[in-house]
């Protein structure tokens, strides 16, 4: 358990707060169509290669999202193919251009595991009808809540736009990690808002 005040981050690693929150029933009034041009398309299987892509262009460069990308082929492919993950891609000409993974592997809750869009889509709309058709998914099965985290390393609109969807904050944490940047995971130039820290503490 941290105490009050400041504590050192080690060299070659980034801090981030995450705040998890959840949801224990679909509020009303979170429906959104899909603007003109836009297709919310189910992934089946889909490949490991397409999905480290689009993670890359959602959350790797801007917002240091890694894990993914941290994890070898056979790992990522049983993940994405398990019967209790479930993969949607917004897309634009066939492109996609966003990402909604929803994880049911519990039981009783729904984890909302990754919701991002890519730079051709943010400001368009689409974030509120995709999370519209996220609730949808999640809440059409028996669960008792449906869970996100969300952290300082994200969009600085990520927090308030779970907010105003309807998502209640239960619990705060520090995470520390190696910085992806330095072993290769993510460029040196990824998320340069976050500046890398080589020295030795």
């Amino acid at each position: 358990m941290l105490t009050a005040g400041f504590h050192d981050v080690p060299a070659g690693h980034v801090a981030a707060i995450v705040t998890h929150l959840r949801m224990d029933s679909r509020p009303s009034g979170t429906t959104a169509p899909f603007p003109a041009g836009v297709a919310l398309e189910p992934v089946e299987a889909p490949d490991p290669d397409w999905y480290r892509d689009l993670f890359m262009r959602v959350g790797g460069r801007d917002w240091l999202w890694s894990s993914r990308l941290r994890m070898d082929r056979a790992e990522l492919g049983r993940t994405l193919n398990h019967e209790g993950v479930e993969i949607f891609a917004p897309t634009v000409d066939g492109r996609a251009e966003g990402l909604l993974e929803l994880d049911f592997r519990d039981d009783e809750a729904c984890e909302l595991a990754f919701f991002g869009l890519t730079s051709a889509l943010q400001g368009s709309g689409v974030g509120r009808a995709l999370m519209g058709a996220a609730l949808d998914r999640a809440f059409a099965r028996p669960i008792t809540h449906l869970e996100v985290h969300t952290c300082t390393l994200d969009s600085p609109v990520a927090l308030p736009f779970y907010l105003r969807a309807g998502f209640v904050p239960v619990r705060r944490e520090v995470e520390i990690m190696p910085d992806p940047r330095l072993d290769g995971t993510l460029p040196t130039e990824a998320a340069d808002h976050h500046p890398v820290l080589r020295g030795t503490n």
